[in-house]
Parts: C-alpha cells; sequence; structure tokens
C-alpha cells in the first residue's frame, strides 16, 4: 500500500510538471507573435532568454521519469503515462524553439519598414495555442476521445496556412521591394504549422497512453 502511494505521488508530480512546462511554452508561442504584431523586440528577447527555463524544465521531467522507471516499476497502465510523459517534453521543447524561431524573425523585421499587415498570422497561433492547451488537459485526464478531437482541428491551422502561405509569395511578386521582410513571414507561417504537428505528436501519446494504440500513421485515423 505505501508503495502504491509513493507511485501516485511521484506519478501526481510528473503529471503537474508537465502541464507546468506546457504553461510556459504556450506563453512563449503567444509573446513571440505578440512581439511580432507589436514591433516590440525587448518582448522577442525575452522569449529567447525564457528558453532556458523551459530547457531546465525538460531535464527537471527527464529525470523525475527516469526516476519512477528505474525505482519505482509502475504497472501497464502507469507505465505507459511514464513513457507518454517522457516523449511529451521533448515534443514541448521543440514547440518552444519554433516560438523563440518567431521571436527571431520578429527582431528581424523589426529592423525594417513595417508590413501593412500580417495576414491570418495571430488566427493561426490562437488556433495552436488553442490545440496545445486542450492536447495538454487531454493527457493529464487522460482523455483519448478529446485527444482525437484535438488532432482533428489541425485541419484548421492547415487550411490557414496554405491559404497564408498562397497570399505571401503574391505579396511577394507584387511588392519586390519587400521579398526579404515576406521571406521571413513565410518561415514564420511554416514554424506555427510544425507546432500544429507537434500537437498532434503529443494527442496520439495520449491515445498511446490510454488506448495501448498507435494511432500515427494509421489508415482510417484522423492523425
Amino acid at each position: 500500500m505505501e508503495r502504491h502511494r509513493l507511485i501516485d505521488t511521484r506519478l501526481e508530480s510528473l503529471r503537474k510538471r508537465i502541464v507546468q512546462m506546457s504553461n510556459e511554452v504556450e506563453k512563449s508561442l503567444r509573446l513571440s507573435m505578440q512581439s511580432l504584431v507589436e514591433r516590440d523586440s525587448n518582448l522577442a528577447k525575452e522569449v529567447l532568454d525564457h528558453d532556458d527555463v523551459i530547457d531546465g524544465m525538460e531535464l527537471e521531467i527527464d529525470r523525475a521519469s527516469i526516476e519512477i522507471l528505474a525505482l519505482q516499476q509502475p504497472a501497464a497502465g502507469d507505465l505507459r503515462f511514464v513513457i507518454a510523459a517522457a516523449k511529451i517534453t521533448p515534443v514541448l521543447e521543440r514547440i518552444a524553439d519554433h516560438a523563440g524561431n518567431i521571436a527571431s524573425a520578429a527582431i528581424e523585421l523589426n529592423r525594417e519598414p513595417a508590413l501593412t499587415r500580417y495576414i491570418d498570422l495571430p488566427r493561426m497561433t490562437s488556433l495552436a495555442e488553442e490545440m496545445l492547451d486542450k492536447a495538454i488537459e487531454a493527457f493529464t485526464d487522460g482523455d483519448s476521445t478529446a485527444a482525437r478531437r484535438v488532432i482533428a482541428m489541425d485541419k484548421e491551422i492547415d487550411k490557414i496556412y496554405h491559404r497564408v502561405f498562397g497570399e505571401l509569395i503574391d505579396y511577394m511578386v507584387s511588392e519586390p521591394s519587400a521579398s526579404t521582410r515576406v521571406a521571413h513571414l513565410l518561415f514564420v507561417v511554416k514554424h506555427i504549422e510544425r507546432i500544429g504537428d507537434y500537437v498532434k505528436d503529443i494527442c496520439e501519446l495520449t491515445v498511446y497512453m490510454i488506448e495501448a494504440e498507435f494511432i500515427k500513421h494509421s489508415p482510417g485515423t484522423v492523425s
């Protein structure tokens, strides 16, 4: 009984650390887009500086996962949770890296005259944030049905991505003097699209954790 209580305590601590790391990553994503739209290079630098904190959280979760696996020998369901947690943290770290890349693009763009519009970039970012929030909630709640719903949300990001990418190319052709600045935005759009893909990875790990089923690249799934 004492051993089960110890495992439950460690698993709950691990769950809370995942949520904390996700909150920090979501914050970085939100602030990176804010720094771009508001042309705030100081805010962009804060995002870049904060990446060390997120990296540190990843290492802490890695250590906690290894300790549980090595010392507690969790049963099947808990084992899948720990494995999923260990795989989710590097995904969150990659999302943070993309947020940092957006912040770096903002710093470059802020050195040049402002473009007239940012099209749907804030909308794409908001969707990515919502997906991440719901994905982590599905993971911590152990809700594979909710995880599958989040996977389906990525279609909206992809739809916006293809439209915005085309609009930016057209803008580059019509305004050659803006080509370098538009190129930065093309990379930003791609970063957001990739974030949506990474959130899908988190959801697929949640499905694995609950259903013991790998759905990535499976025919007939929404992944």
